[in-house]
């Protein structure tokens, strides 16, 4: 920096950030907002108050959570419920409202005194127009500082979640067996079937929403010459029958966000719900599929076909992720037995993977970019 001696540090002003996340069904949004909240503050000296209508379910992703209303997280980040909004006499630097939750309306008066830079944090979409979006200003007729930001695939997005080792502590956690039976056990997979697995079966995590053909999947893992072990949260949608000699059901508790990646990484095959569990399934680069959030009149649908676009999924892969988001039982049926059961297939799914998550993790990150808008935006007064 000129002007600047090089033995004088140059320091990131702090800044008060706050984050509102309204539960609207099941965890992802809690689950986005959680994990932005630490990312935001990791090797930063900024501070971020994570504002949650919904403890009940941000507890079931963190048990320390308390019912208290106000609680310190760590050093940087503390939470507090909606109901006290009152209680804060200044509004943040920064003030991120997640995915459209509409901010209470008594914080908005103490935005304007502040001069808080007013981020509309969207959800996640490959859909094209979201480039052309991402960071544009939202005029506001109370001379608030209001701004677009669009999570997404490409590098004109605000790119994913990610924090900085997450591919390194993968690898690493994978090239240690032992958390893997370890953590089995804890989830209650009796040892018979974790030998199962030792010597070659298939571990298959089952996380769906109720209309999913999980009937089919049992069906079509049976033909597979391996066997398989599903494992599926004992909360989930539509749960799986047991009705095959090759294929074993393993209900399992709801784990914490903090073990949740390691589920999925030493899993071979992956079906995730939502938002916050695909681009964690993403990270884990294995085969998965995507069941996306209904929407009314299909609107899912189309955003399903814009992610798959995107992805380097061969046909049989796209067919599959349509056909189970279309409750295609048949359809799930057939094209599951032809992945698992020749090794061609299989292996380029695998590979699919693999190199997305190379490739997307050499972007920058939802976090890098949000606090580099910051930087661009907040000090503007």
């Amino acid at each position: 920096m000129p002007g600047v001696p090089a033995h004088v540090a140059v320091t990131t002003p702090s800044l008060l950030i706050d984050l509102f996340c309204q539960v609207v069904d099941n965890y992802g949004d809690i689950g986005v907002c959680w994990r932005l909240a630490r990312s935001l503050t990791e090797k930063t000296p900024h501070r971020v108050r994570l504002w949650v209508d919904n403890l009940t379910a941000f507890q079931r992703l963190e048990p320390r959570i308390d019912h208290s209303g106000y609680q310190a997280l760590s050093n940087q980040i503390t939470l507090w419920h909606w109901e006290r909004i009152h209680q804060v006499e200044q509004a943040g630097d920064v003030v991120i409202e997640a995915f459209g939750c509409d901010l209470p309306a008594p914080f908005l008066p103490k935005m304007l005194e502040q001069n808080s830079l007013w981020i509309n944090l969207e959800y996640l979409s490959a859909e094209d127009w979201v480039n052309d979006c991402h960071g544009m200003p939202s005029l506001q007729p109370n001379g608030l500082r209001k701004y677009f930001f669009f999570p997404g695939f490409a590098p004109a997005t605000g790119g994913l979640l990610r924090e900085p080792d997450l591919l390194e502590r993968r690898d690493n956690w994978r090239a240690t067996p032992n958390l893997r039976w370890s953590q089995l056990k804890e989830l209650g997979v009796p040892a018979e079937l974790c030998d199962m697995l030792l010597h070659g079966g298939r571990q298959v995590f089952l996380f769906n929403y109720p209309n999913a053909p999980t009937t089919a999947l049992v069906r079509a893992l049976n033909t597979d010459s391996k066997p398989a072990v599903i494992l599926q949260p004992h909360e989930n949608g539509t749960h799986a029958s047991q009705l095959a000699s090759y294929v074993h059901l393993v209900k399992i508790p709801f784990v914490p966000q903090v073990h949740f990646d390691t589920l999925l990484w030493g899993s071979d095959l992956n079906f995730v719900r939502g938002e916050d569990s695909l681009v964690r399934a993403i990270w884990a680069g294995t085969p998965f599929i995507w069941h996306i959030y209904p929407q009314e009149s299909n609107a899912h649908l189309l955003k399903l076909s814009a992610w798959l676009n995107k992805s380097p999924f061969d046909e049989h892969v796209k067919q599959l992720q349509m056909a189970w988001n279309h409750a295609d039982a048949a359809g799930c049926e057939d094209i599951i037995s032809a992945l698992v059961s020749r090794p061609e297939h299989w292996q380029a799914w695998c590979h699919s993977c693999q190199q997305w998550a190379s490739d997307l993790a050499r972007q920058a990150d939802l976090a890098t970019n949000l606090l580099q808008f910051f930087t661009l935006h907040a000090g503007t007064r």
